[in-house]
């Protein structure tokens, strides 16, 4: 019975990237970030268990990704979307949803679905990468996940008007979604935080990533989630040239 414990938990990914999706469409986007970071959760619980109960297997690894796909693909695409629609007609801010479209007039916010395209097209190739067992190559879909589903909570519960303009700007939102469709896909190492050994060393990078992350979320609060997945990159960026 155990090998299926952690296939019950990428299952509880899928329910919570489903919902989550239904949520996005609707515009309550603190139900969706809700559900994402659940979504999230279940998706490092599943791999920790199948490490931990040694049931590791090809099945776990196409079910994890399937159920990525929804939560940390479609789900950012369509909150994209909606972002788009609010930059592009600022009279639909609090008016999200599927009638929204029309009232732009504009068929940009589908721009956002590259997200999910991009997101789709990394986790294929997660699969037969052999190389990201240990760490990741283009940043992960959960991360890049994070930082969209951020986005609109700044927008309501932020008080920075700074990170407020910029989110309600519609060359901002697409040069996001330029970026992270690349990044997902670019040959770029980037640190895991799985933990093989909870020792300091060996592990300096990914404490240090852990405390500035608290730190900044006590600070920023909401406006921190971005930010940290910026310095994800940034300190990988280091950390490879450290390394060479």
């Amino acid at each position: 019975m155990k090998k299926h414990i952690p296939n019950t938990l990428t299952l509880g990914n899928l329910f919570c990237g489903t919902l989550a999706t239904v949520f996005a469409i609707k515009g309550d986007f603190y139900a969706t970030a809700v559900l994402v970071i659940l979504g999230i959760g279940f998706d490092f619980l599943d791999g920790f268990a199948a490490r931990l109960l040694k049931v590791q297997g090809e099945l776990g690894k196409q079910l994890d990704s399937l159920a990525d796909m929804v939560t940390s693909g479609v789900v950012p695409g369509l909150v994209m979307m909606q972002l788009l629609v609010n930059a592009i007609d600022i009279d639909a801010v609090g008016y999200f949803g599927v009638d929204a479209y029309g009232k732009t007039g504009s068929n940009l916010p589908y721009i956002g679905l590259l997200l999910t395209l991009f997101a789709c097209y990394r986790l294929a190739k997660f699969n037969i990468d052999e190389r990201q067992s240990d760490s990741f190559i283009g940043v992960p879909t959960p991360a890049m996940s994070l930082f969209v589903i951020s986005l609109p909570l700044i927008l309501e519960y932020s008080s920075f008007n700074f990170f407020i303009e910029l989110i309600q700007n519609k060359y901002f939102l697409l040069a996001i979604t330029f970026l992270f469709s690349y990044l997902m896909n670019a040959e770029l190492p980037l640190f895991s935080l799985k933990f093989k050994s909870f020792g300091f060393k060996g592990n300096e990078i990914k404490y240090l990533f852990l405390l500035l992350s608290i730190v900044l979320l006590i600070v920023l609060k909401i406006v921190a989630i971005p930010i940290i997945i910026l310095l994800y990159i940034i300190l990988s960026l280091i950390n490879n040239l450290v390394r060479k």
